[in-house]
């Protein structure tokens, strides 16, 4: 588990945003000279990882091959990560997943044969399956697919050409069980509710929630961090780490990003209300 995680909680990568960075000219994928110093970069992320810390497997599922093997070269070059597979499609990181069992799938969203929302739902949904983090790779042209994502299980986003700094700390938040969401997705995930139809009836779960914990909950899906939320209620963060842990006990829920859903689809909290 990464240095300081607990569950539920939204990380931010280094930069003002978790899950953009500046998009460079032309493709995303990092050229052959550039892997060297993607590399380099990444030994400062190292320092987060303990000696003893357990080995996350990955699975990288991009139809660009650079892509693939630039992110391969930067995570193979940390003490607690090893990539176990790459895929050039969803079938094949379906099939792969299924095989190796791997911690996160680093999953692209549009590829050849099966599409990266159709292979997050089968690899999250199959009997079995070892409780495998999916973090979807996604480009400024790729927003609308922020609500089918978060709705097919996946835990975070990550820019494709995002620093190798940013690509460890994200491997290692979703590994943690946590969600990678920043503002902007968050945003974006609002906006995508506003265009769906009414809200289906809430779960009967959502009734196990405390007064306070349903607070909390409205909170989240609002795109507050834990200490936005410990500012607004005046409590502990502490209190809040808490109060999140029990949300996604009671409900069943994977991370933050599937609480948001959640709060939107059950109709706890609408879009400007």
């Amino acid at each position: 588990m990464a240095r300081g995680a607990y569950p539920g909680t939204v990380h931010t990568a280094p930069g003002p945003d978790a899950t953009a960075v500046p998009k460079a000219a032309g493709s995303g994928a990092p050229s052959a000279a550039s892997t060297t110093e993607l590399t380099g970069e990444a030994t400062e992320a190292a320092g987060e990882a303990t000696e003893t810390a357990a080995i996350t497997r990955c699975l990288i599922a991009d139809d660009q091959a650079m892509v693939r093997e630039g992110f391969a070269a930067v995570l193979d070059a940390q003490p607690d990560m090893k990539v176990t597979g790459q895929a050039a499609d969803g079938a094949d990181a379906v099939a792969q997943a299924r095989r190796l069992q791997p911690d996160v799938v680093l999953m692209d969203v549009r590829m050849p044969v099966m599409d990266g929302l159709e292979a997050t739902r089968r690899i999250l949904s199959a009997p079995g399956q070892r409780q495998a983090k999916v973090l979807m790779l996604t480009t400024f042209d790729l927003d609308d697919y922020v609500y089918e994502a978060l709705r097919a299980g996946a835990s975070g986003f990550l820019l494709k050409d995002a620093t190798a700094a940013q690509l460890v700390h994200a491997v290692r938040v979703v590994a943690a069980g946590d969600a990678l969401l920043a503002p902007s997705v968050t945003r974006r995930l609002i906006a995508g509710f506003t265009r769906q139809p009414s809200a289906t009836p809430p779960p009967a779960s959502l009734a196990s929630l405390t007064a306070r914990e349903t607070e909390v909950l409205r909170l989240i899906a609002r795109g507050m961090s834990n200490t936005e939320i410990s500012d607004a209620l005046v409590i502990a963060e502490q209190t809040t780490k808490t109060h999140v842990s029990r949300i996604l006990a009671k409900l069943g829920l994977r991370d933050r990003a599937q609480a948001v859903v959640l709060a939107y689809e059950s109709g706890l909290i609408t879009p400007g209300g």
